[in-house]
């Protein structure tokens, strides 16, 4: 019953109740999560001429801050309703990159098409094979997926205490996930991992970087 009412509540979140996604986002993250989503950029580097795939976008902030950092990008996630707000968005502030509307586990793209891939927050399926396969066939042989994985308040005051009890019900991580099983997982499907915690004012925000070994080219 538990997990029918998050894939419920996702449903909602994710399509008719997509307008309220930025707001529900800073509110149960208590203001920390852009400051979560744009900690890729010291990971990720200068632009470079190669162009970044985001899976999941969402409400399309992250390509926002791609783009106006200089970035080539492509933008794919699979509600329409988080496609649309994300060229107005887009729109609003000059700003032009493709679209697409497709499953993480079956990518509308060529293999070996992108040296960068970056994702936040991606739930549940970054840890599925199929779309683990699929990422390991549309990256270059040199190429990595960097993935914002969990964010963590700090503290123990009541008001965190509810916001992580909020992320439990609905099934999102509100705590670093263990190292060894993140090692153990991406090496079972043909990655290598490394894992850097971010420090924000009153949060921490686990990332992981995936590259794929050489046996899985």
């Amino acid at each position: 019953m538990l997990n029918r009412l998050r894939r419920f509540g996702f449903g909602l979140l994710y399509n008719e109740c997509a307008f309220t996604y930025d707001l529900v986002s800073r509110i149960v993250s208590l203001g920390q999560w852009r400051c979560w989503q744009r900690s890729l950029f010291p990971i990720m580097g200068l632009p470079k001429y190669d162009t970044v795939l985001e899976l999941a976008h969402g409400t399309g902030d992250l390509q926002v801050d791609l783009l106006e950092a200089g970035y080539r990008t492509v933008a794919l996630d699979l509600s329409p309703t988080m496609g649309r707000i994300t060229q107005r968005k887009l729109w609003r502030k000059g700003l032009h990159t493709p679209i697409l509307r497709a499953d993480v586990c079956q990518l509308p793209l060529k293999s070996s098409s992108f040296a960068a891939i970056v994702c936040t927050f991606p739930t549940s399926f970054v840890f599925q094979p199929d779309m683990l396969a699929e990422l390991k066939r549309v990256l270059t042989p040199d190429g990595s997926a960097d993935f914002v994985l969990s964010g963590q308040l700090i503290g123990g005051d009541p008001v965190k205490a509810l916001i992580r009890g909020i992320y439990r019900v609905t099934g999102q991580e509100s705590a670093l996930l263990g190292e060894d099983y993140i090692h153990a997982f991406f090496g079972e499907n043909g990655f290598d991992a490394q894992i850097e915690v971010v420090d924000c004012k009153r949060s921490q925000v686990q990332i992981v970087m995936l590259q794929k070994r050489p046996e899985s080219s």
